[in-house]
């Protein structure tokens, strides 16, 4: 039976990280491996979906257990605002649990939007357990990273704070805080002040 025409909501689970398919149920295999699958740019959501659809339909659930785009929470400051958004972290890539065999290897590699397996001498070569270990701990890290465009160097205009309309010079970016030192002039030097993003602004 076909089973491609999914609800909505697990489509877009297949997009939002950690993919487990229904096929996790099922204990996987010893030669059941973690493959490394490079696709065209911006494509790894879509690729993860017409994946799982079609391991679905066409009954491979009892060779690929799992399909996922690596991602993390990234906070992004745009417009004066905080968001949270999912951030690949291997942009380009998804990780496929699999026991590899030819209809396998065919499968994954006929799905549009992939361009080859990552190994040598084109042969698809699997990464340890450790590797993927430390990928899915990296994506459930409790706090969230900062995302900006600022750089060093720059300057800023304060927009909160005590320091409202002052110019300064950003000296340090702290991502895992949120925060920026900015170099402000007052009476003549320099005097470094910590800024959260969403108090300044590029000029």
């Amino acid at each position: 039976m076909d089973q491609t025409n999914k609800p909505e909501e697990k489509v877009e689970e297949a997009a939002e990280g950690v993919e487990k398919t229904e096929a996790a149920a099922v204990v996987a295999p010893d030669d059941a491996k973690w493959y490394i699958v490079h696709t065209y740019a911006g494509h790894e959501n879509k690729v993860a979906r017409s994946l799982k659809q079609r391991m679905e339909a066409m009954g491979f659930a009892d060779r690929i257990f799992d399909i996922v785009v690596p991602t993390k929470d990234t906070i992004k400051v745009s417009g004066g605002k905080k968001e949270t958004v999912k951030e690949k972290i291997f942009p380009g890539y998804v990780l496929v649990k699999m026991v590899l065999d030819d209809e396998t290897w065919f499968l994954v590699r006929s799905t549009q939007g992939v361009t080859s397996f990552i190994g040598a001498a084109n042969k698809p070569t699997p990464i340890s357990e450790k590797e993927v270990e430390a990928i899915q701990k990296f994506m459930t890290q409790a706090q969230p990273t900062f995302q900006t465009n600022f750089s060093v160097g720059e300057a800023v205009k304060i927009t909160d704070g005590p320091f409202t309309d002052f110019l300064g010079t950003i000296d340090k970016i702290d991502d895992a805080r949120g925060k920026v030192h900015v170099l402000v002039s007052i009476f003549g030097r320099e005097t470094p002040v910590e800024l959260d993003f969403l108090q300044v602004k590029k000029i």
